[in-house]
């Protein structure tokens, strides 16, 4: 068994293959010289943890792949696949026999399509390198200029803020995080980061980068107007015991309802706005290069089956670099850059290497920390017709997604340290048994979610 990339899923579906009894060897190929390391840690305490304590955690102790019989080729690069003679082509030259082969390659950030990027400078975060190259230019005081409000782009200007920057984000949408997370939730986090002392504009495009003097240079742009589905939302009222709904409609073209976000220019916008270092934060590119000299089969990303098949029989592919169809979703198919969607595919793709017909139907799960705050997300909020909101007596509300026939898809909330996971376990427990609540119990708070999880079919 043969695995390129050597990140979350491409390490622990080596350890697994181990674990689940293949006897045979084992090579994991890894593109960095470091040993396997966890990288979401890469955009929160590594940026801001103390001094000396900038090493990300390792996934496994040393010698444990050693010990487990995996032979780990660390610093090397695969350049090609040969699919006769069933080899993997190193850039060295080397080349390593496989029965089965794993494609874990990841994503790399996608770079920032503006005038004057050749200018130099931007950084971006997706390594154990970049996150100290960065680490080394937070310092009090220095301006910050984050481009991108998704999760990435928050996480960083979070870290920024913590060590005493002076943070500037610049999103193109409407609002933040608007590919993934319930509005009302962004709001919510997008408050807190105004609350810190960091400058959100959203609605306005970088149009063009210089660099003058030693300082970066951005001109911004008009605001957006973006179209989308309007969401009508019923009058909302804490004090009352009545559940809440947000009905979406299926067509319109105004977001007209969604709560305020400052989107108007400001003076200040018609300046070019200076300086230290800008981070980009702008999404992410799967790794499909590979995939696609060996005559594979790409769909955003390299395309698999349910699993995690690609479209040759002896080659596998899991975690960011894939698209696969997802059954709690009729079967759309999807990609995800997520650390607990590597972990899960890790481990299910070594099954399958090993013969396992059992579909990967995991339900998707997110999270990030932000100050003080703990989001996460369990299931695809974009697919649902209906929203539920249960408002907890703790001031928390958890957002629930349900489908046009009443079909729980997703949940997600925010709060304070710790205090949303039991709840966003639970609801992810029901997306997984298909369970349809009633709507008016799912947003009464005194009925607990485990009661509704007894409900739920098995």
């Amino acid at each position: 068994m043969v695995v390129v990339g050597a990140g979350e899923c491409g390490t622990r579906a080596a350890v697994e293959l181990r674990e689940a009894g293949w006897t045979g060897s084992i090579t994991l190929v890894g593109a960095e010289h470091s040993p396997p390391y966890e990288r979401p840690p890469l955009s929160k305490y590594v940026l801001t943890g103390s001094e000396g304590n900038v090493e990300p955690p390792a996934l496994y102790e040393d010698g444990a792949l050693r010990d487990a019989g995996i032979e780990y080729v660390a610093g090397a690069t695969v350049t090609g696949v040969d699919r006769d003679a069933h080899e993997a082509v190193l850039a060295d030259g080397r080349r390593i026999p496989y029965e089965r082969l794993l494609l874990a390659t990841g994503a790399s950030a996608r770079r920032l399509p503006v005038a004057g990027i050749e200018a130099g400078g931007v950084c971006y975060l997706r390594s154990r390198a970049d996150a100290i190259v960065l680490r080394d230019r937070l310092r009090p005081g220095a301006r910050i200029g984050v481009i991108g409000a998704g999760f990435i782009g928050l996480e960083l200007a979070a870290a920024a803020a913590a060590r005493g920057c002076d943070v500037t984000v610049i999103e193109a949408a409407p609002r933040p995080m608007s590919r993934a997370v319930p509005t009302d939730i962004a709001t919510a986090v997008a408050d807190r980061h105004r609350q810190a002392g960091v400058d959100l504009r959203c609605g306005l495009a970088v149009e063009r980068l210089t660099r003058r003097d030693g300082a970066l240079l951005l001109e911004l742009g008009a605001p957006l107007e973006v179209p989308g589905p309007a969401v009508h939302r019923l009058p909302r009222n804490r004090d009352s015991s009545l559940p809440h709904f947000r009905l979406r409609s299926s067509g319109g073209t105004s977001i007209a309802a969604e709560p305020h976000i400052e989107t108007a220019p400001r003076p200040s916008e018609a300046l070019p706005l200076a300086f230290d270092t800008v981070v980009a934060g702008v999404g992410a590119v799967p790794e499909t290069t590979l995939a696609e000299k060996a005559g594979l089969a790409i769909d955003n990303g390299i395309r698999v089956d349910d699993r995690l098949t690609t479209s040759d029989p002896d080659i596998f592919a899991a975690g960011d670099c894939c698209s696969f169809p997802h059954p709690l979703y009729g079967g759309r198919r999807i990609r995800l850059e997520a650390w607990r969607n590597a972990q899960d595919q890790g481990r299910a793709v070594a099954r399958s290497m090993l013969g396992d017909e059992q579909p990967f139907a995991v339900v998707p799960w997110f999270w990030s920390d932000q100050f003080d705050l703990t989001l996460q997300i369990a299931g695809l909020p974009d697919a649902a017709a209906q929203e539920v909101v249960r408002d907890r007596r703790d001031g928390v509300a958890i957002q629930f997604g349900l489908g046009d026939d009443g079909r729980l898809l997703s949940a997600a909330a925010v709060g304070a340290g710790n205090a949303v996971a039991k709840d966003i376990r639970l609801a992810e427990m029901l997306i997984a048994r298909r369970a349809v609540p009633d709507p008016a119990t799912l947003a009464d708070p005194a009925v607990p979610l485990k009661t509704l999880l007894r409900q739920a079919p098995s």
